[in-house]
């Protein structure tokens, strides 16, 4: 009772065929799907000659991947001569109609971008005037830019794309770092030596992981085939352990709602992830008293800055101990990458880290939310409309009762 039929033409598929959709590209647009009926014996190259025929796309650089749950491109279809069943591919399916060949068995296409951070030190420009840094009184550096402004932690990552590379997984980061300054596009920047490239996995057109150790093989990383890297230039050659932490330190400027631009501090957090040990080492970084600084993290994708104290230790209700603060859980998931600010309480005694540009990205932010729940509303006033006007007859509701809930000892 209630429920919808659809009339579709064709016959319906039999016990051993599977009714797939299909759409090209990775970008669908809701109704530009096609839909077929293929046997699930058959093989992951014929299905994709079908969908390509049917299409009415020639060429062979072209390969299927599966939608996944969030409606994206999921893990291409490799093996080719894998029947659909083998693969769990089920009725209902999305499978996507992607450009470009797939490389080898074993061998990885992983896409290369070029990041450019701002740093008043610490790396090699390209054809651009170089950034410096001076210090000023009370221990305050000041980055300046070639025409004088402070710089901004709320600048877009620059991410330049340089080209795709096939290698292997047997490879070594090096010998990925080597093969990537082999694309043409490398050539406008000078860099002399892969040992002079810090290489990080990209995810939301961001830098996400560290890739820290040059001859460890690129399967141990176990980067998947939608990894792609982006390659940052460095100043001098560096050689990070297992415990050290790469963050993004900034210092804020007395006075003003804006901070230097950011540098480079390795933290050793061998002896604890703790916000003790990290406000020391951002202290000793700097110059200063421990207990005339305050950090935060900066948390770009909420416009929000969370002070990181060393007085977070928690006590619980029934055992009375203390419970140690580790900044690799929540609420600050430290990790490499992350920016901290700095404040120097010698030249500014106040509590508050943020900046004009958060003050508008939150408001951005909130005059989305409040478009999406207005035309949500929308869509529901116009589909109660629609369902008012039907002739379907309304679902009968049971007469409401209450609930009575016991729990047993379990002692």
């Amino acid at each position: 009772m209630g429920s919808s039929l659809g009339l579709c033409p064709g016959r319906a598929p039999t016990s051993s065929q599977l009714f797939l959709f299909f759409a090209v590209g990775s970008d669908v647009q809701p109704g530009t799907e096609m839909e077929i009926i293929v046997e699930e014996t058959l093989s992951v190259r014929d299905c994709l000659k079908i969908m390509l025929e049917k299409s009415g796309l020639l060429g062979d650089a072209w390969h299927l991947r599966k939608m996944d749950w969030c409606y994206e491109a999921g893990e291409p279809l490799c093996d080719e001569d894998a029947t659909l069943k083998e693969l769990t591919i089920c009725s209902g399916d999305t499978l996507l109609l992607i450009e470009g060949k797939l490389p080898p068995l074993g061998f990885l296409t992983v896409p290369i971008w070029w990041y450019q951070p701002q740093h008043p030190s610490g790396h090699w420009k390209s054809h651009q005037d170089r950034r410096n840094c001076t210090p000023s009184q009370g221990g305050i550096w000041r980055a300046i830019s070639a025409q004088g402004a402070p710089g901004d932690v709320h600048a877009e990552v620059s991410l330049h794309y340089l080209g795709d590379i096939d290698i292997s997984e047997d490879a070594t980061l090096m010998e990925l770092k080597s093969q990537a300054m082999t694309l043409p596009s490398f050539s406008e920047f000078v860099i002399p030596s892969p040992a002079f490239l810090r290489a990080w996995t990209v995810e939301s057109k961001r830098p996400s992981r560290l890739l820290r150790a040059d001859q460890q093989q690129l399967k141990e990383y176990k980067l998947g085939r939608r990894t792609e890297i982006c390659l940052e230039p460095l100043q001098k050659e560096e050689n990070l352990g297992p415990q050290d932490v790469l963050l993004r330190t900034q210092m804020r400027l007395p006075g003003e709602r804006a901070y230097a631009l950011p540098m480079n501090m390795v933290w050793d957090a061998a002896r604890g992830w703790t916000a003790g040990s990290l406000r020391q080492r951002v202290a000793d970084f700097y110059s200063l008293p421990v207990e005339k600084i305050e950090i935060a993290k900066y948390f770009p994708e909420k416009f929000e800055w969370l002070p990181i104290s060393s007085w977070n230790q928690q006590i619980t209700k029934r055992k009375k101990k203390k419970k140690q603060d580790n900044l690799q859980g929540a609420p600050y998931h430290l990790k490499d990458g992350d920016t901290i600010g700095v404040k120097n309480l010698l030249a500014e005694d106040d509590d508050d880290f943020s900046t004009v540009t958060d003050d508008i990205g939150k408001e951005k932010q909130k005059q989305l939310a409040l478009g999406k729940r207005k035309s949500q509303e929308a869509l529901r006033v116009q589909s109660s409309h629609v369902f008012s006007g039907a002739e379907t007859p309304a679902r009968p509701r049971g007469p409401e009762a209450s609930l009575s809930i016991h729990v047993g000892s379990f002692r």
